[in-house]
């Protein structure tokens, strides 16, 4: 008995063979497909791409099998459409090569391998993604003051109390020059501690518009 770990190409090819190969294939990119779902919010257009893409990688590589013309054409046609993609998210790039590396196995035959590492690769995906990092705490605050309210040092205290860090990275007038809307970038000592944080912030400011959002993740494109 051949052990799970063999190739089941090496006795030939057949249909059935084929769709088997599809079928580990379809599983190893729903299951990738599922733990990026539970990582963090993911769109339908991009999970479903996660579950056809192994499938397309196997269907390819097994019709090239080992034709050197072919191989080239499918090569420029996947440089092709590279060059008209924009760069995406280190996860999701990431999610990618783990989903075509099980589509290669499984044109390869080795089904078991390809579903074993798809399971170890998803499940450490998933690992990581409970690690707190430090980038989790970056923030960019938008506060509205009134045209009185000398801005320079008027937050100092509540930055020190609330923040590690901060900068004042945009202010502009507003309302015929009777606001001014200020952008920062700080990190949180404590995100729990937002809303308390906010409510420290709109007693200072008049009750006038604040917004607190997560810093955008442009350091994560590839």
């Amino acid at each position: 008995m051949s052990s799970i770990f063999d190739s089941i190409l090496t006795d030939g090819f057949s249909v059935g063979l084929y769709l088997l190969c599809l079928l580990f294939a379809g599983l190893c990119g729903g299951i990738a497909a599922l733990a990026l779902s539970r990582e963090r919010a993911a769109t339908r257009s991009f999970l479903i791409s996660l579950v056809v893409l192994p499938i397309a990688v196997t269907t390819v590589v097994l019709m090239v099998n080992g034709n050197v013309g072919t191989g080239i054409a499918v090569a420029g046609a996947f440089s092709l459409v590279r060059f008209r993609s924009a760069a995406g998210k280190a996860r999701d790039i990431s999610a990618i090569f783990l989903v075509m590396t099980a589509g290669l196995a499984c044109a390869a035959g080795y089904l078991a391998i390809a579903l074993i590492f798809t399971v170890l690769a998803s499940g450490l995906m998933l690992l990581l993604s409970r690690i707190p990092m430090r980038c989790e705490r970056f923030m960019e605050l938008h506060i509205t003051v009134p045209e009185s309210l000398h801005f320079a040092h008027a937050f100092d205290d509540l930055f020190t109390q609330y923040t590690r860090s901060w900068q004042l990275v945009k202010a502009k007038t507003s309302n015929m020059g009777s606001l001014y809307k200020l952008d920062y970038k700080l990190e949180l000592r404590d995100p729990a501690a937002a809303q308390e944080f906010l409510d420290a912030l709109r007693c200072r400011n008049g009750n006038l518009e604040l917004a607190l959002l997560v810093a955008a993740e442009g350091g994560e494109e590839l």
